[in-house]
């Protein structure tokens, strides 16, 4: 026999919703503005908080910043398991480029940490992220081994600058022009960067 759940209480349930917005709001603001940029006013002003609420559940921009990237992580690493293991290599590769494009177009993914450099030396002492990103990077890293294999990506292309090249599109410039000039709705932003990351520019 089972053991129930222990139900969550009214005041936990908001706390836990609170909080989720706290984290989908720092997102955004570090994809617009940068880690260093951003401030606690900013984050408070987003939810509609007040900051002494936003501190009851984050005690510094470094400990509300490192969970949102470690909820990221934790969401990209859950996509990934939904890929079917039938799937060519070739299309998990596009399948994740894709989910990360889908992300930025919302701004619901801030700039790679390296473009922070302010968040990169936080990120970069945290052990959970860094275990967590490392296991992402190697199963891309497989994968990108195996396409080569086939022949679906360049084999002289070094698998590192394939990884490289891929993690770039989450935070790639072209979709933001694209999206301030207004021509195309996201889901053809979506596909038109695939297109020039997979494709490239030659015509067939």
């Amino acid at each position: 026999m089972q053991t129930p759940k222990p139900r969550v209480s009214f005041k936990e349930q908001m706390h836990l919703a609170r909080e989720e917005a706290i984290l989908q709001s720092t997102c955004r603001l570090l994809g617009e503005k940068s880690f260093d940029a951003m401030t606690m006013d900013d984050v408070a002003s987003a939810v509609g908080i007040a900051k002494a609420s936003l501190y009851k559940h984050f005690a510094s921009k470094e400990d509300l910043c490192r969970a949102a990237m470690l909820q990221i992580l934790e969401r990209g690493r859950a996509y990934l398991a939904t890929l079917s293991a039938d799937l060519p290599p070739l299309d998990k590769l596009r399948g994740l480029v894709r989910w990360l494009l889908e992300r930025l177009v919302t701004n619901e993914t801030p700039l790679l940490p390296s473009c922070n450099s302010g968040l990169r030396t936080v990120l970069m002492a945290d052990r959970q992220y860094l275990d967590g990103l490392m296991e992402v990077s190697d199963q891309i890293g497989q994968w990108i081994t195996e396409a080569q294999a086939e022949g679906t990506i360049n084999p002289a292309v070094p698998p590192l600058v394939v990884l490289y090249t891929l993690f770039a599109r989450a935070c790639d410039p072209v979709v933001g022009f694209l999206k301030d000039g207004g021509q195309y709705a996201d889901a053809e932003i979506v596909e038109l960067v695939l297109q020039t990351c997979f494709e490239g520019l030659r015509a067939r």
